[in-house]
């Protein structure tokens, strides 16, 4: 039987702090005072302070090139689809369009929005768009209500959600449902058909 070892954690290196850490530090706290009953902190020098060396990343395997970071923010991926609006859907020709806009195609699904917090109505109008995907309906009615004096939460949030991956992908254009389906309280969604 095998005796267990007590391994002692390795102490990080350290190292001298730079004149130029310091100038940035010293402009850093030089608004700030001190809480009640404290003494401000003594400066450090070059030679007395130190910090904990930065962790560098492993290696890269052989054969692969290294990762260099970038000063510029990645990209979100394209999804090849441009932004939708109310009305405004590129890709959809006019005739369908002014059809989805006067509410002339036939309602295939709807869903009510209600009631329901942001957490709830987002996973449901994934989950609903998903299975109307499937189920190969073209055109549902979202009913998102219009809140308080005009300005509901889910009224202004769907629309963007529309324009979110995983959605995005699956539909073509969107835009308020005439009065009858619930005017500016709802869309009408017109869904994406699936590609054999």
């Amino acid at each position: 039987m095998s005796r267990a070892r007590l391994i002692e954690p390795r102490q990080p290196r350290r190292r001298v702090v730079s004149a130029d850490e310091i100038r940035v530090w010293k402009a850093v706290v030089a608004e700030a005072k001190p809480l009640p009953g404290r003494l401000p902190p003594a400066d450090p020098s070059p030679e007395t302070a130190a910090l904990p060396e930065p962790v560098s990343s492993p290696p890269p395997p052989p054969g692969k090139p290294p990762v260099r970071p970038s000063a510029h923010p990645p990209t979100p991926p394209r999804t090849g689809h441009g932004e939708l609006h109310h009305g405004n859907s590129p890709g959809l020709d006019r005739r369908s369009a002014e059809r989805l806009k006067k509410g002339e195609m036939e309602i295939e699904a709807t869903l009510d929005l209600h009631g329901l917090t942001q957490d709830m109505a987002h996973a449901r109008l994934i989950a609903f768009i998903q299975r109307c995907w499937i189920a190969q309906r073209r055109c549902v009615v979202v009913v998102t209500g219009k809140g308080a004096q005009g300005f509901g939460i889910l009224r202004a949030q769907v629309p963007r959600w529309l324009n979110q991956s995983p959605l995005r992908e699956r539909i073509l254009g969107f835009s308020y449902a005439q009065p009858r389906h619930g005017g500016d309280g709802a869309l009408y969604v017109l869904i994406r058909r699936q590609r054999a």
